[in-house]
């Protein structure tokens, strides 16, 4: 298996843990200021994200704009289970060519634009994104009292560790 699906495949084992722990109210509980968003839609964006990848158009673009916004993933941790488990099994039972250019449709900030990746690249920014929700999620974790018994939940593999102060 490709190394950048085998990261992803472990980095998304995160989201597994977390919706085992959580109950529907703590993933829907968006009462964190500043953007009262909850757990469960920054999980439902990572998987969103996901979702997209698999849809190439015959114009060969993959559409990130077009998420499907689930709201039943955002509220409910067993479809945010399941949801997670298809995007789990179709990341095992794809193959993609790593070197293959694909046509991204995003908008970054200005409206629409479309951008030449090969799947390796888009596939290495889903996984830096979801590791920068679990950042947010880790945060919305804290405020609202939940531990976490993940060290490296919401950190980057490249964040330096501090050293343990003896």
């Amino acid at each position: 298996m490709n190394i950048i699906i085998q990261s992803t495949l472990k980095t998304l084992q995160k989201s597994q843990s977390l919706l085992n722990s959580l109950t529907d109210e703590q993933l829907c509980d968006a009462s964190v200021p500043p953007y009262h968003s909850s757990i469960g839609t920054h999980i439902r964006h990572i998987l969103d994200f996901y979702e997209r990848i698999f849809e190439l158009n015959s114009e060969n673009q993959i559409d990130l704009t077009a998420r499907s916004r689930n709201t039943d993933v955002e509220e409910q941790c067993d479809c945010a289970k399941d949801y997670l488990d298809l995007i789990i099994d179709k990341l095992n039972a794809i193959s993609f060519d790593m070197d293959k250019t694909v046509s991204v449709i995003d908008d970054l900030g200005l409206g629409t634009v479309e951008i030449p990746y090969t799947y390796g690249a888009l596939l290495s920014q889903a996984n830096s994104h979801t590791i920068h929700h679990y950042a947010i999620i880790n945060y919305i974790f804290d405020r609202l009292g939940i531990l976490v018994n993940d060290s490296e939940f919401g950190y980057n593999p490249t964040t330096p560790k501090q050293a343990t102060v003896k």
